[in-house]
C-alpha cells in the first residue's frame, strides 16, 4: 500500500488509513476527542510520548477552551494561542506525519482540515549523565555522552560558546530513520569537507543506523581497505569540543553515546584528554611511554621468537643459557608457544569483557594466573614466554583508544608469523610494509600520519609531545581524548 500524498478532509478516512499503515499495533493509540463542534483525533505511540504532558498541554486546553463564532478554529490558531507546547509544526501528508509519530511525536487531525499538527513531546526513559567508562581520566570533567542526541549536542554547545558553531540535521536509514547531527565551526572547518560529509550522509543508502560504525564504513573514501580506524570516536564531551574548535567535524548519532570526529590522524589515537589537565612535562613523558607501549604490544613476542629461533648470537650468553634451561622439556618451538599463549590471553580478555562486570575482571585475572602457571608446570610453555605475553598484554591497555588497540593486537600475530619464517629480516620488512600502508591512508583528504610524516613544523608542538599552553603554536589546542 502506498501512502497518499496529502491528508483527507474526512477524519474517519484519515483514522482508518493511518491505522492500516501502523498495522493496528498494540502500542499505537488513537484518541478521538471533540473540539468545539468538530471531531478530532490524536495519534501517538504509547511509551514514546509523555502522557502527562499530553493530558495537561494538549487535551485539557482543547476541552476547556470555548470556541465562539468569533474564534475561527484553525491549526495555526491552536498552535499559537491555545496549546502550551514548545515544539509544534504543521504537516500536510501522511509520510511526514508517520515519521513524526515514529520519532515520538503526537499528531492532531481535525475533521474538515487537510493538514495536521504535530507536537514533539518525547517521554521515553533516558540514561542520566555519568562518567566515561571507556575513556576514564583521573583529573578532568567526569561526564560522558548519553544516548540522547540533543543532550549530547548541548553538552558540546555548553563548552564551545561561539556563534560560529553550526549544526545540520540529517535522517539516515530507510528503516530506522536515525537522526544525525553534524556539528562544525564555520570559518574554521574546511567548507568543502563539510559539504562533502553532509552530502554523503544525505545520499547514503543503508537500511539501518544503530551505531557509528554503520556510518564509518559508508563514509570511508576511495574504498580504503585497512584495519586501522579512519575516524575517531569518543564519548567524552571535552574531547569532541576540542576537535570542533580545531576545525574537525563531529557527527552525533541518536541512540549511541559515541560521537564520530573527522578527519582523524594516527596521533589522535595516542593522545588523551588527561594530557591537557596535567603538567606538560608529565604529559610529554606519558606520551613517550604510550609509544613505547605500542611498540612493545606490536613487536615484543615477535622479537622474542626471532631471537630464539634464528639469532641466538644476539642474546647475551648468560641470558641464552637461562632461556635454554627454561625451554628444556618444552615440546613446541617458540612460534607455537607464542601463538598458544597469545590466543589464550585474547580468549580470556574477550571473556572478561562479555561476562558480568562483577565477575568479569576477576575471572580474566585469575584465569590468566592459573592457566599461565599450569602451562609452565606442564612444560607446555616456558616461563619467559609467559612473561613476554603478560608484558605485551599489559602494554596494550596503555593505548588510550580501544579502536587503535584492536589493529595492533591483530598485527601482532602477523609479526609473530613473519619472525618465525624470516627472523629479524622478516620483522624489518613487515615494519616497512606497515609504515607504507599507514602513509597511504587518508581521512577525508588528510594524510593519516600527518603532521609527522607529512612534516609540518607549526603543528609539532602537539604531535608527539605536549608543549606549554603559552606556546603560540599550541595556544589553540584543547583536550582531545
Amino acid at each position: 500500500m502506498k501512502l497518499q500524498p496529502e491528508f483527507s478532509k474526512q477524519i474517519r478516512e484519515n483514522i482508518d488509513l493511518i491505522c492500516d499503515f501502523m498495522g493496528n499495533s498494540s502500542d499505537f493509540v488513537v484518541r478521538e476527542i471533540t473540539i468545539g463542534r468538530n471531531q478530532a483525533a490524536l495519534f501517538y505511540l504509547d511509551g514514546m510520548v509523555d502522557l502527562q504532558k499530553v493530558q495537561d498541554s494538549v487535551i485539557r486546553p482543547l476541552h476547556e477552551f470555548t470556541f465562539s463564532d468569533s474564534n475561527e478554529l484553525s491549526l495555526p490558531f491552536l498552535k499559537n494561542s491555545i496549546l502550551d507546547v514548545g515544539e509544534a509544526s504543521l504537516v500536510q501528508n501522511y509520510e511526514d506525519a508517520l515519521d513524526q509519530i515514529l520519532s515520538g511525536g503526537l499528531l492532531l487531525l481535525i475533521d474538515g482540515m487537510g493538514e495536521g499538527l504535530v507536537f514533539s513531546i518525547p517521554g521515553w526513559e533516558e540514561r542520566s549523565i555519568t562518567e566515561s567508562k571507556t575513556q576514564p581520566v583521573i583529573r578532568g570533567p567526569q561526564e560522558s555522552f548519553t544516548e540522547n542526541l540533543r543532550t549530547n549536542t548541548t553538552m558540546v554547545r555548553r563548552r564551545v560558546k561561539d556563534t560560529r558553531v553550526r549544526l545540520t540535521n540529517v535522517k539516515v536509514g530507510e528503516k530506522t530513520k536515525t537522526d544525525i547531527s553534524v556539528m562544525y565551526m564555520h570559518g574554521v572547518a574546511d567548507d568543502e569537507l563539510v559539504r562533502n560529509v553532509i552530502s554523503k550522509l544525505k545520499n547514503m543508502k543503508v537500511d539501518r543506523v544503530l551505531e557509528g560504525e554503520y556510518l564509518e564504513e559508508c563514509l570511508v573514501e576511495n574504498k580504503q581497505l585497512t584495519i586501522f580506524p579512519i575516524f575517531y570516536n569518543s564519548d567524552r564531551p571535552d574531547s569532541i569540543a576540542a576537535g570542533v574548535m580545531e576545525g574537525k567535524i563531529a557527527i552525533f548519532i541518536d541512540g549511541t553515546p559515541f560521537v564520530i570526529l573527522a578527519p582523524a590522524v594516527f596521533v589522535d589515537f595516542i593522545q588523551s584528554a588527561e594530557d591537557y589537565y596535567q603538567s606538560f612535562i608529565y604529559s610529554s613523558i606519558i606520551r613517550v611511554l604510550r609509544y613505547i607501549s605500542l611498540a612493545i604490544c606490536l613487536l615484543a613476542p615477535a622479537i622474542y621468537v626471532a631471537l630464539t629461533t634464528f639469532h641466538q648470537d644476539m642474546i647475551p650468553t648468560v641470558l641464552l643459557l637461562s632461556l635454554s634451561a627454561q625451554r628444556e622439556g618444552v615440546p613446541f618451538p617458540a612460534f607455537v608457544e607464542a601463538m598458544i599463549m597469545e590466543i589464550i590471553f585474547e580468549i580470556l580478555r574477550e571473556a572478561g569483557l562479555r561476562m558480568p562486570r562483577t565477575v568479569g575482571q576477576a575471572v580474566s585475572i585469575v584465569g590468566s594466573i592459573v592457566i599461565g602457571q599450569a602451562a609452565v608446570e606442564a612444560n607446555i610453555v616456558s616461563p619467559v614466554m609467559v612473561i613476554v605475553v603478560a608484558i605485551t598484554a599489559i602494554s596494550s591497555f596503555v593505548i588510550p583508544s580501544y579502536t587503535m588497540a584492536i589493529p595492533i593486537r591483530i598485527l601482532r600475530f602477523a609479526f609473530i608469523g613473519m619472525a618465525a619464517m624470516f627472523g629479524v629480516y622478516g620483522l624489518t620488512v613487515g615494519i616497512l610494509i606497515l609504515l607504507v600502508h599507514l602513509n597511504s591512508l587518508h581521512s577525508f583528504g588528510v594524510p593519516y600520519m600527518s603532521p609527522v610524516a607529512n612534516f609540518q613544523s607549526s603543528k609539532q608542538s602537539d604531535a608527539l609531545l605536549r608543549f606549554p599552553f603559552k606556546n603560540k603554536a599550541n595556544h589553540h589546542n584543547k583536550p582531545r581524548e
